[in-house]
């Protein structure tokens, strides 16, 4: 089949790589997003999808609305649209312009955790499993029906970016298997219950920041679930921020929530107490906790907020 495949974040990387490395359809056209300001610098930078495709010389289309691409696309005359973490509405008059439409790879178990940042979600709300569905694109975000689904156990210690990593490899692998099942005619199509379903919303940076008064368990999953974006912070007893990229949780020796049980970061919460075991202070790199307290000591009794 010919396919455009319509991407942007790293997690779309995968997916493109598993056709072409698949080798029995046609990348006729990558749609990805124009090229934004990145760094301190602020020097204009491809996004990971649109970089890959530049790598492997694809015909890469990038409108700011993909509206305004319409003539292109149908000059294209796709088989199939493919959507992965594109980050744009995709009206209808776009979708049949493909015999076989749009289908999207989205990492949860829908209709569980339809829209942005899934992943966080489930991390966040100490889901035991999480997946990958294969659905068509409908009018209604995430909501379309389902071509297939994979479960995926969630560990203890995942956090947002390695987790992202290893769903991206299973939607990229169960990708393939939904297009097979197009091009065989063999696709089962199952509605979502719309009963069971759970709209999330974005985050932001301030989502990030602690609530010692939660039990030790939720701020550690906070941690895990932020990492990398937006990152989880508290405030130093000097007013600096203080990021917290690990932590493990450890039995409460009384205290009240932010304050040091001892000088080794170990803070008291609403529920237990978390060891705090590598941080970031302003200005400078990820460090463990051992290596911040030789630059900052802090003393049993001040309180972090």
């Amino acid at each position: 089949m010919r396919i455009v495949f319509m991407g942007s974040a790293s997690l779309a990387v995968p997916s493109l790589n598993a056709i072409l490395e698949n080798g029995t359809d046609e990348i006729v056209g990558v749609v990805s997003q124009p090229d934004r300001p990145a760094g301190r610098k602020r020097l204009l930078t491809p996004c990971p999808l649109k970089a890959f495709a530049e790598e492997k010389h694809l015909h890469i289309l990038t409108p700011e609305k993909i509206g305004d691409a319409f003539d292109e696309l149908a000059a294209l005359a796709p088989d199939l649209f493919v959507v992965v973490a594109y980050g744009q509405y995709i009206p209808r008059k776009i979708i049949q312009l493909a015999q076989h439409e749009a289908i999207n790879v989205h990492p949860s178990l829908l209709p569980k955790y339809r829209g942005s940042a899934p992943i966080q979600w489930a991390i966040l709300n100490g889901d035991q499993t999480t997946g990958v569905s294969i659905i068509y694109l409908a009018p209604k975000m995430d909501a379309g029906d389902i071509l297939r689904q994979e479960t995926y156990p969630l560990n203890h210690d995942e956090t947002s970016a390695t987790l992202h990593e290893k769903l991206a490899e299973t939607g990229a692998g169960l990708l393939l298997k939904a297009i097979d099942d197009i091009r065989n005619g063999t696709v089962t199509r199952t509605m979502q219950n719309e009963a069971e379903a759970v709209e999330i919303r974005k985050f932001t940076k301030d989502d990030g920041r602690i609530d010692w008064a939660n039990p030790a368990e939720k701020i550690c999953r906070q941690i895990r679930a932020f990492d990398p974006w937006p990152g989880t912070f508290c405030t130093l007893p000097n007013g600096e921020p203080l990021k917290i990229w690990q932590a493990v949780v450890e039995g409460g020796r009384g205290g009240k929530p932010g304050q040091l049980l001892d000088g080794q970061l170990l803070v008291s919460t609403g529920e237990k107490a978390l060891r705090l075991t590598e941080v970031q202070p302003l200005g400078k790199k990820r460090m463990p906790a051992a290596a911040f307290l030789n630059g900052c000591p802090m003393a049993e009794g001040e309180f972090l907020s």
